[in-house]
């Protein structure tokens, strides 16, 4: 004998039954079974909430019921060949017309009592099992239709009647005795030892399938839902969520208590108690196993699901004369106990200055009341302090038997919600190692659960969750090359990186999901673009709430640079080609370093210097090992690096510049390049990374833009005008070629001066073979003294620049795991 249960999304429609029947016969076909219905989806809510209405005088509860009794008479029509449909259309119209009398009496006294509400509940369960058992019999199964009030007997405690097991399992044992068939029975309702109809409360349909399973020893229990099984956590919050393959009992109860709603624990009781393996399986996709639920506790995972419980506030009793008072848990407890309210969690400090229970936010008024009552001359007598209510928390819950005697859960549960910034406000885990619950703010319900998640059951497959601004040539190079390579670090390196933000100057889109990296839209052209508000990119990247979050800024934006310290202060990772942060105030550099530090995240902005070249992280390694830094030689520019080799083969100055220009080496106003300016920003950074406190103005800059050009508008003109200055040039280069030198731009820093200009350098040095676009950089240090650690390669264009940020990006994924 096998029982199996369908709920109201499983018969919500024709279609869905037509699901329910085929699964039905293929296991009549097996073995003998018998089936649970709950009412048709939705219709119990709406028979309540009429209910409501009729008693507040509200006629339009006329109007929704028949709406239901349509409903009703339309599935009898599609699945009931005309013939046969007068029986069960006359089956309908009484129970509807009980309905109608019975409602019409409730608006009359304006009273609803719980009794009233179980038989006004009744109906919906009553209608579908009996409808869908005609139905069956159209189908060729042999139905046969049972009013569960018939066989399962209860107490007279209304809303929530308590089963007697002896005398139900009696009843309902002589009655599958006596009769033969398919029984279709109604779930959630029962009746008291007079025949009053009573309900089993919160799941009632799920309780009703498992008290027959018991009375009968079945060989399982069958939950037929919408799902595939109990999710590893709330999919709706964690989108990498998946099915549980097999729970024991205890761990299906203890993940139901804090949410998990596809199963409760009074649904578990009479099975358990039986050792009856209880499948979650899904109706709309029955060849997926689903979850087996049983007394076995297979080898694996340290935890098998993550749940959560929102609308939850904390309540902190404390005060210096509760040490050591003998008594003080059962006031606390029998004064909540007394006004009828639930605790969820208990966390109590061992010096026993302070006791933290959490509860439901709506019982929050009742439950301080209640306290201070309690403890009223203690509150007077300063030896206890008010009540202090802290609102807006969530419970989140690691629950697995395979907690016990294994060390390391509550380590490796606390690291990764330190390292997504969320606090803990309160702790409880039980002797039975069972669950580690801790309390959370509702805003950080989302992280929490994703960065748990990840911890436990994606810790070989690291999820960084990107968010981009500036798709231009940069931007759209990282795009490609994540798209490109995002299988073999999923692979290889066990990493994947999704993009959920991108941004321009002009709009901004997001995507929870993540962006198709292969065909990534512009952000004008993506769903749901929005008008760019960096505020608004910010704010929408903080609500999103994910952990492991990296802000990507693929800009030159001094207004970007600006909301570094917000991102970093959220502990978010920054990755960044833009120099204007780390070249600003010397203070602003030193709070960002030291504001990473603190939140313990990663800004890494290894492209602010020679694109793609490893600069940064080399020096910043020197000094970490303990070397200084004596002297640092660099050309840092490679269009002014390809301006000058290129001047040697004869070309004016001015045609140079306008070639470099023309290939995308300069800016679109070469003076930005000509200026030095942008030399001498990298060189800052790189003296400040030498852990030199050194400032913009303490550089000695020398401008190739000649005086008279300098304040000409139009790009045009000034390139026009440059040609009056190429004998000038041309005259500087000569004067290096007679000495057997090479003009080169670059960069020096040495004894906390910092210049930058024109050097002409001779055969010894070896700047003198650069060539193109490339840049060198020369350290010379303490242990580098005698031959200086020397770095070259090219050192700008949107390629190599945009696989440096891809680098830091994967770096951080590699040091946050």
């Amino acid at each position: 004998m096998k029982i199996l249960k369908f709920g109201g999304s499983s018969v919500a429609n024709q279609e869905n039954i037509q699901k329910v029947f085929q699964i039905l016969k293929n296991q009549f076909q097996q073995e003998e079974i018998a089936v649970v219905f709950s009412a048709l989806g939705g219709v119990t809510e709406v028979l309540l909430q009429s209910a409501h209405k009729a008693k507040e005088g509200d006629k339009s509860y006329v109007e929704e019921i028949k709406v239901l009794e349509n409903r009703h008479y339309d599935l009898v029509r599609k699945m009931i060949p005309i013939q046969q449909q007068s029986t069960v259309l006359t089956y309908v119209k009484v129970r509807f017309n009980e309905l109608e009398d019975l409602f019409h009496g409730i608006y009359l006294i304006k009273e609803c009592s719980l009794k009233s509400l179980d038989y006004v509940g009744s109906f919906g369960e009553r209608l579908s099992a009996f409808i869908l058992a005609e139905v069956l019999k159209v189908e060729g199964l042999p139905a046969h239709f049972l009013d569960a009030r018939e066989v399962i007997r209860t107490n007279n405690r209304y809303g929530n009647a308590k089963v007697d097991f002896p005398v139900t399992n009696d009843l309902i044992q002589d009655y599958f005795h006596q009769h033969e068939g398919l029984k279709v029975i109604t779930g959630f309702i029962a009746s008291t030892e007079k025949g009053e109809t009573t309900t089993l409360g919160r799941s009632g349909s799920d309780y009703t399938a498992a008290i027959f399973a018991s009375a009968l020893n079945a060989e399982c229990l069958e939950i037929w839902t919408d799902v595939s099984g109990v999710m590893t956590s709330d999919p709706r919050l964690v989108y990498s969520a998946f099915t549980i393959p097999q729970l024991t009992y205890s761990e299906a109860m203890e993940l139901s208590h804090f949410g998990a709603k596809v199963i409760f624990p009074a649904t578990m009781q009479p099975a358990m108690r039986k050792g009856i393996p209880i499948y979650i399986k899904n109706t709309f996709a029955p060849e997926h196993p689903g979850t087996l639920i049983n007394n076995d506790t297979p080898s694996g995972k340290l935890i098998k699901g993550i749940s959560s419980m929102s609308g939850i506030s904390l309540l902190n009793i404390e005060g210096a004369g509760l040490i050591e008072v003998v008594g003080l848990s059962r006031r606390i407890f029998g004064a909540l106990a007394d006004a009828g309210i639930n605790v969820v969690l208990i966390s109590q400090a061992s010096s026993e200055h302070s006791i933290c229970v959490a509860i439901k936010t709506i019982e929050v008024p009742l439950a301080k009341e209640a306290i201070e009552k309690e403890f009223i001359y203690e509150i007077k007598n300063s030896e206890m302090d008010p009540v202090v209510v802290v609102s807006n928390m969530a419970v989140v819950a690691a629950v697995g038997e395979n907690m016990k005697h294994n060390p390391g859960a509550s380590g490796r549960m606390f690291q990764a919600l330190g390292r997504n910034n969320v606090n803990v406000y309160a702790i409880a885990q039980g002797s039975s190692e069972l669950n580690i619950s801790v309390v959370v703010s509702q805003a950080d319900l989302q992280k929490a659960l994703n960065a748990l998640h990840e911890a436990f059951f994606l810790s070989e497959n690291k999820v960084l969750h990107v968010f981009l601004v500036g798709v231009g040539l940069i931007g759209k190079a990282l795009i490609k090359m994540i798209s490109l390579q995002r299988k073999k670090l999923q692979k290889e390196n066990d990493l994947d990186i999704q993009i959920h933000g991108i941004a321009n100057s002009r709009f901004m889109a997001f995507d929870e999901d993540g962006f198709d990296l292969h065909n990534c839209p512009a952000p004008e052209d993506a769903k749901g673009a929005k008008p760019m508000d960096l505020k608004k990119f910010i704010s929408q990247m903080d609500e999103m709430n994910f952990s492991n979050t990296v802000f990507v800024d693929c800009t030159a934006s001094q207004e970007l640079a600006e909301i570094y310290e917000h991102v970093l202060e959220a502990k978010i990772a920054i990755v960044t080609p833009n120099k204007k942060a780390n070249s600003s105030f010397l203070e602003n550099y030193k709070a960002l370093k030291k504001l990473a530090y603190k939140r313990g995240v990663k800004f890494l902005y290894e492209t602010n210097v020679a694109a793609g070249l490893p600069v940064i992280s080399t020096l910043q390694d020197l000094m970490l090992s303990g070397d200084k830094v004596l002297k640092i030689e660099a050309v840092l520019s490679g269009s002014m690096n390809y301006i000058f080799s290129e001047l040697e083969k004869g070309a004016p100055f001015s045609e140079v510049v306008r070639i470099a220009k023309e290939k995308g080496y300069t800016e679109p106003d070469p003076r930005d390049d000509l200026s030095g300016m942008d030399v001498g920003r990298k060189i800052l950074i790189l003296g400040r990374e030498a852990e030199q406190d050194l400032h913009f103005d303490n550089i000695s800059i020398q401008s190739m833009v000649p005086e008279d050009c300098l304040d000409i508008e139009n790009v045009d003109d000034f390139m026009e005008k440059l040609k009056t200055h190429d004998e000038e040039f041309a005259g500087i280069l000569e004067e290096a070629k007679a000495k057997g030198e090479k003009l080169r731009f670059m960069a020096t820093l040495e004894n906390g001066k910092a210049k930058v200009g024109l050097n002409s350098l001779d055969s010894s040095h070896p700047f003198y073979t650069l060539k193109g676009s490339d840049n060198m950089i020369l350290f010379t240090t303490e242990r580098y003294h005698d031959y200086p650690m020397i770095i070259r390669g090219p050192g700008a264009g949107a390629d190599v620049t945009a696989a440096g940020v891809f680098a830091d990006v994967i770096r951080i994924g590699n040091i946050s795991r």
